[in-house]
């Protein structure tokens, strides 16, 4: 099961979009790898919002740089408040136990 999640660092007030297959342990790596990366310069991160997209690779990829294309911090925040889907988007399942 692939899983497109959202993190936010209250550090700098930026959004990171990614898809992973274990939400925990891509939440660990952002905040300890010693690579230099994009998230490396903004920690510490939290998840914000997690969606549950299914068991292709492939779709997983194709939402998530949906998403990253739009370049839109309003359509993160939506995402992230659990607004109403619309387009490519209707087919993600919102995980219930991170709602606020």
């Amino acid at each position: 099961m692939y899983y497109l999640y959202i993190l936010y660092a209250a550090t700098a007030d930026k959004y990171y979009v990614g898809y992973t297959d274990n939400v925990q342990r891509r939440l660990s790596e952002h905040n300890t790898s010693e690579r230099n990366t994009y998230t490396s310069k903004f920690r510490p991160w939290e998840i914000k919002a997690i969606y549950q997209i299914g068991s292709g690779l492939s779709d997983a990829v194709r939402i998530e740089r949906y998403i990253k294309r739009q370049k839109s911090r309003a359509l993160l925040e939506h995402l992230v408040t659990g607004g109403e889907l619309h387009g490519v988007l209707t087919q993600l399942v919102r995980v219930p136990h991170v709602r606020d």
